[in-house]
């Protein structure tokens, strides 16, 4: 039964009579108070607290109709129950902020000051005048109480109102409080039961799935996706997708929902997606899907850097994504982000492992197509060493005979290196030992060797290469130096060098081309050194290449050894002269030298041993 003083009614300040009415007013004040307190503290459950409040206005505290505002995520006033008078749903009236900024009570405003719609609330519901009291806890907002009246509030019922208020607050405050604890709790576990789902798998495409089977649970999305950002093509990038077959999308960046938000960084939460400029309704039109709610998100790694992007479609319990998803997918972010790096780090760890085998396979190839070993030559001596700077490489040599006296020496150069020079190196073999077959004459050879890689290459990748026909049955060297270093003849007996420079240009570069053959004389003793530029240019500290001269002087020191010891005596020398330096190509060099003990005249007509 209410009570009566809160029927505004007025008393007299003077005589007995008064004063027990007063004592009166001021005990039903109090018995207001606890009746309110214990109705708040019977609540079971935050939600049953929360809708005691408004409900204990109505029911005992003379208000017509009395709504529970609380601040949300944003800051800004949300209605979270109300009892009473029904009718137009209410808006956050001035009143309301009022109260709310500056935390006092802002009383009995007039709703049909306030503009036509809430002419039409009050007419709806009989409320003709709005009260506004915030809820003050520890200095915080806890929310605010608008009370309706279909006349003015008296002053001792809007000081009753301001005590039960304060009761309020506090019983709000610590109701929202426990229920934020237990939802950071509860939080808390979801993360980190979800980190531990992220880091139990390095394959990338499960932790695609596991990411979407998180984010689609916890937000009761009906489909989502992600999309990894490819920097180098600028591109996203998808391999899973719930709902839809299995497949790779592709899309530049910038492009529709998702491009829009790796480019930008920010994240796009609407209700209805059709709204959004940028969204690309093809998919929907072409599997028959309505896309509504979105949700779109920027997986970010520690650094800022834009990794990826979550997708979620159409929020199957109240039809839109709240605040929490938002701030829930927010905080998994950064693991995400995390877990795509070690599971690409792995993926490309793997990779690089594949490649590797398959370059130490490639290698093994290749050394297949080069001689094991020189071909013994009965007055010469022969050696070589081959040493590629990566698995595989451009550099090229070869022993072919042309008959029983006749021995072709090949040494060539393909531009750049890896791979793709490998590829033209084992192509170049092919086809020289192809031509060698049906033509004998070096200039012919050479044409028919520029032209077939010419055509293979389209210019794109070109040689050089040096022939040397050695003629052990007339003691001569027949030779063609197309673009490559010159090869050194050093005398055996004086120790002066010559270099053999006749030719032409580098094979494959261009269309035609011609070239000129030369010639020497070959005595005991004479020394051929052959080498790609992997020999020649490696630099000391000071940039200064080993150049031609050097190579020349180290020869003609050590012109009187074997031709193994030759090889190792430049090798060390290179390598002491450019320590410190830098320098990485692939390194061939051949020496052939000319018997010095009476042997050449010995051997004419002997044949040559492969």
């Amino acid at each position: 039964m209410r009570s009566p003083i809160l029927k505004g009614r007025s008393v007299n300040p003077h005589g007995t009579a008064t004063a027990a009415k007063e004592l009166s007013v001021a005990e039903q004040h109090l018995a207001a108070c606890r009746q309110f307190a214990a109705g708040l503290a019977a609540c079971g459950t935050r939600e049953q607290l929360l809708a005691q409040v408004p409900g204990s206005f109505v029911a005992d505290l003379n208000a017509a109709r009395s709504e529970l505002w609380l601040p949300g995520a944003d800051g800004t006033l949300q209605l979270a129950h109300s009892s009473g008078s029904s009718g137009l749903e209410p808006e956050l009236w001035p009143a309301l902020r009022q109260a709310a900024e500056h935390r006092k009570v802002i009383a009995n405003t007039s709703l049909r000051d306030l503009g036509k719609f809430a002419a039409d609330f009050a007419h709806h519901t009989g409320c003709a005048y709005l009260s506004a009291l915030p809820l003050i806890a520890a200095g915080r907002l806890a929310g605010v109480i608008a009370n309706y009246t279909a006349a003015p509030a008296s002053e001792p019922l809007l000081a009753t109102w301001r005590a039960t208020a304060d009761i309020a607050a506090l019983a709000v405050a610590s109701a929202v409080q426990s229920a934020l604890d237990k939802k950071s709790i509860t939080q808390l576990s979801l993360l980190f039961d979800a980190t531990k789902l992220l880091n139990s798998t390095l394959d990338l495409a499960e932790l695609l799935e596991l990411i979407l089977k998180i984010a689609k649970t916890e937000t009761r999305a009906d489909r989502a996706s992600v999309f990894l950002v490819d920097k180098k093509r600028q591109q996203l990038w998808s391999i899973v997708a719930f709902g839809l077959d299995r497949q790779e999308i592709r899309l530049p960046l910038g492009r529709g929902v998702a491009g829009n938000v790796a480019a930008s960084g920010e994240l796009v939460n609407v209700s209805d997606a059709y709204t959004l400029e940028f969204f690309d309704a093809t998919t929907d039109q072409r599997t028959g899907y309505v896309t509504k709610s979105l949700l779109c998100l920027p997986i970010k790694h520690y650094t800022g850097d834009v990794v990826g992007v979550i997708q979620l479609l159409n929020q199957t319990s109240r039809g839109f994504f709240n605040d929490e998803d938002v701030d829930f997918l927010s905080k998994l972010s950064g693991h995400m982000a995390m877990a795509l790096e070690n599971a690409r780090l792995h993926r490309e760890a793997l990779e690089k492992q594949r490649l590797e085998r398959e370059l130490e396979m490639a290698r093994g190839i290749q050394r297949g197509l080069l001689p094991d070993a020189p071909p013994v030559v009965p007055g010469y001596e022969l050696a070589v060493s081959n040493q590629p700077c990566y698995e595989v490489g451009g550099d090229y040599y070869d022993f072919l005979s042309l008959g029983p006296q006749t021995l072709l020496l090949v040494i060539a150069d393909v531009e750049g290196k890896g791979v793709s020079s490998a590829l033209v190196m084992s192509n170049l073999q092919a086809t020289l030992r192809a031509l060698v077959m049906h033509l004998h004459s070096l200039e012919v050879l050479t044409l028919s060797l520029n032209e077939m890689i010419f055509n293979d290459t389209k210019s794109k990748k070109f040689l050089s290469i040096f022939l040397g026909l050695v003629d052990t049955r007339r003691n001569g060297l027949h030779y063609i130096n197309a673009g490559h270093v010159p090869p050194i003849l050093v005398d055996g007996k004086t120790g002066k060098y010559a270099l053999l420079q006749e030719g032409g240009t580098v094979i494959g570069l261009f269309p035609e081309a011609e070239y000129t053959r030369g010639s020497v004389k070959l005595s005991p003793g004479d020394v051929l050194v052959a080498c790609t530029d992997g020999v020649t240019e490696p630099c000391d500290l000071n940039e200064d290449e080993y150049g031609t001269e050097r190579l020349a002087a180290c020869v003609a020191e050590h012109r009187h050894e074997p031709a193994e010891a030759i090889i190792e005596a430049v090798l060390e020398d290179v390598r002491t002269f450019s320590a410190g330096g830098v320098h990485v190509d692939d390194q061939v060099l051949m020496i052939l030298k000319v018997a010095s003990d009476g042997s050449l005249d010995s051997a004419k007509g002997a044949v040559i041993k492969h």
